[in-house]
């Protein structure tokens, strides 16, 4: 049962979305998570986490896969989009995949909670654009709770 339902959610992030050109009518598969970026060997370092003080490290992770090999190209360009206190800001992810750690095969960006940063929940997506001209677009669930948020 359980691999239905991981095949429908598959199937439905791989749905086109309108206004989004596509090259042979295909959808990167995009999917990640937000983690504590301190750095490697300190507490909490990539511990899972969605609520953050100013001066947090945000650790994005994100993979784009294509929907018909399966496999990530190394090349494709993925941007975080946040919005908070009336600006919005694209930031790029870095390959996180080295020769050193060949196993690291997704995508990377690190940004630190401002101090100016207002308390609240932060919008943000993810984009994907690869060499063929597929495109792709995360964005975490519309529940309150499970959004980035800023605490106190």
């Amino acid at each position: 049962m359980s691999a239905a339902v991981v095949m429908i959610a598959i199937l439905a992030a791989a749905l086109p979305i309108p206004g989004l050109a596509q090259h042979g009518g295909e959808r990167l598969i995009l999917s990640g998570d937000l983690a504590y970026f301190f750095g490697p060997g300190k507490p909490l370092n990539c511990t899972l986490n969605n609520r953050y003080k100013r001066g947090d490290p945000v650790g994005f992770r994100m993979t784009a896969v294509d929907p018909a090999t399966g496999k990530r190209d190394r090349a494709t360009q993925l941007v975080v989009h946040l919005t908070y206190g009336g600006k919005t800001m694209d930031l790029p992810m870095r390959d996180r995949q080295t020769a050193q750690q060949p196993e690291r095969e997704f995508w990377v960006l690190k940004w630190v909670v401002p101090a100016d940063a207002p308390i609240g929940i932060v919008r943000y997506s993810v984009t994907a654009k690869d060499p063929q001209g597929r495109t792709g677009e995360w964005k975490p669930f519309d529940v309150e709770a499970s959004q980035l948020t800023i605490v106190e």
